[in-house]
């Protein structure tokens, strides 16, 4: 998948070294049809460089930083010691996703190529990534992509391709409450206050509680996302611990660290 217009300031974007001379390596730009950029000799590597094909040579795939970008000359200055390897990791990961999700539509619109270069400039300028845009309409429903600029056979195919082809993320985390009941009936009344727990309805979430030792169980919770598996998580852990209170025990929410 390649983009239209020019890179921004700041933004990390994939190359490959097509030549390498004393003084820098020329790249392509693979995002961005027809752009060439330059990596100075200065921004290859940190500290002095003695032999610069001992860091880039010819072929070679990098994720290189945009320093400046001059369109009335055509010239794209860039960095590749200014990135990072998590950095370097994360953007071909998304990139390779991107040429994923392109293939994708090429397969759903055979022989129309226009279509898939109107379905995709659409959702990349709407979420940066046309995989991105595809996750969101595995999560959110393919409501979430609707765009006047997209017509309804767009959307049932792309409704199609998310719920075929992308894998929803997940996070899980875990909290521990610990119950006692007094009472005579306190197995029975500590098994109702877990139930509370599962009360909690959430249709993007799963909830499971185990047994570790009296007086303390665990609830796991596993959600698309950290904020939402926290929200799900406090709320069962306050339902057990609210009921239990209301019947003369005592209840405590642990966080697992």
């Amino acid at each position: 998948m390649q983009r239209e217009g020019w890179p921004e300031l700041g933004s990390l974007v994939v190359c490959t070294v097509t030549q390498v001379v004393d003084f820098g390596a020329f790249v392509s730009m693979d995002e961005y049809s027809g752009k060439q950029g330059l990596i100075h000799i200065s921004e290859v590597a940190s500290g002095w460089i003695k032999y610069i094909r001992d860091h880039v040579r010819e072929g070679q795939k990098i994720v290189c930083k945009v320093l400046n970008v001059d369109t009335s000359r055509h010239h794209i200055d860039l960095s590749l010691k200014d990135v990072n390897e998590h950095q370097r990791r994360e953007k071909i990961q998304e990139w390779k996703a991107d040429q994923k999700a392109w293939k994708w539509l090429e397969m759903a619109y055979k022989d129309r190529p226009e279509d898939v270069k109107r379905v995709a400039d659409v959702l990349v300028a709407a979420y940066d990534s046309l995989y991105l845009a595809m996750e969101e309409a595995a999560i959110s429903g393919v409501e979430a992509l609707a765009d006047e600029r997209l017509t309804e056979e767009d959307l049932k195919m792309l409704e199609s391709l998310s719920k075929d082809n992308v894998k929803i993320p997940s996070v899980d985390i875990s909290g521990y409450v610990d119950i006692t009941s007094p009472a005579p009936d306190g197995v029975d009344v500590i098994r109702k206050a877990l139930k509370q727990a599962k009360r909690i309805k959430d249709k993007d979430a799963t909830l499971f509680i185990t047994y570790i030792g009296a007086p303390r169980y665990r609830i796991h919770v596993t959600a698309p996302d950290y904020k939402h598996a926290e929200s799900v998580l406090k709320k069962s852990a306050q339902a057990v611990v609210k009921y239990i209170e209301q019947h003369g025990g005592e209840g405590t929410f642990l966080r697992e660290a």
